[in-house]
């Protein structure tokens, strides 16, 4: 039930990256971001480690770093919040350039930023080498519950339908006179979103009972049901076990 369309999030390829099988890349990234957030914040070097991990992987997956830095600036708050926090925390300060900033605020801004940074960037790789569908059959291959992966899977493919329609009744908005430039017209765009939703609500309706007619059962059938080799956990989790390594000597000499 996967749109046509290229996802933003998604770089198409045929890397290693891209082939493993989407349950061997959501674990991995999720024991990534495991290791990282459990490492001891004063342990400066093990960020650059974890850093480099992803680097390799972008590497072997030929996404180009411009590609992440662009849609990593969706953290761009919390790196406001991390830059404020050595002049807002308490404890012991420090003068750096004549400025006293807090010892604890210092280290909690760098958590902050190094942390959710890595975070950041380890799912966009996950985005870029995975797209939307094969993240929800990875999902369902996990066990994840069923009910919620099922929502997504129809939130996935009609969120394109819904944003066409949109647009449809924008344009013929704007072919009638509407100009939503001016402050009158917002009751013109209100009374159009609450459009939109009626009609989405009654697609909805539509197509369940559709796909009732049709036998539905309330799981998705997954088209693969072959189960994934050792080979591809153990070249999936190979990242995991470096960033592993980093993170027990980050722990050994913190």
């Amino acid at each position: 039930m996967g749109g046509g369309h290229r996802h933003p999030l998604h770089w198409p390829g045929n890397s290693p990256g891209h082939r493993l099988p989407p349950q061997v890349k959501i674990v991995a990234a999720l024991l990534l971001v495991i290791c990282v957030v459990a490492t001891p914040r004063q342990v400066f070097w093990a960020f650059g480690g974890y850093l480099l991990v992803l680097l390799v992987l972008w590497r072997v997956a030929g996404v180009p770093v411009r590609w992440f830095a662009k849609r990593a600036l969706i953290e761009l708050p919390f790196v406001v919040l991390a830059v404020l926090m050595p002049f807002v925390g308490v404890g012991p300060r420090v003068e750096v350039l004549g400025v006293p900033v807090s010892v604890e605020g210092a280290l909690a801004g760098w958590a902050i930023l190094a942390k959710g940074t890595l975070g950041v960037l380890t799912s966009l790789t996950l985005a870029a080498t995975t797209s939307p569908t094969e993240l929800l059959v990875g999902l369902r291959r996990l066990h994840a519950p069923a009910v919620l992966t099922t929502i997504a899977t129809l939130m996935l493919r009609y969120a394109e339908v819904i944003v066409a329609e949109e647009r449809r009744m924008r344009l013929a908005r704007l072919a009638r006179g509407h100009n939503p430039r001016f402050l009158w017209q917002v009751g013109a765009t209100a009374r159009g979103l609450g459009t939109l939703f009626v009609r989405a609500y009654e697609r909805g309706e539509r197509v369940h009972l559709a796909m009732l007619s049709r036998g539905w059962t309330g799981a998705l059938p997954d088209a693969d049901d072959r189960r994934t080799s050792p080979r591809s956990w153990c070249a999936g989790l190979s990242p995991v076990a470096v960033t592993a390594l980093v993170w027990g000597v980050a722990l050994w000499t913190s």
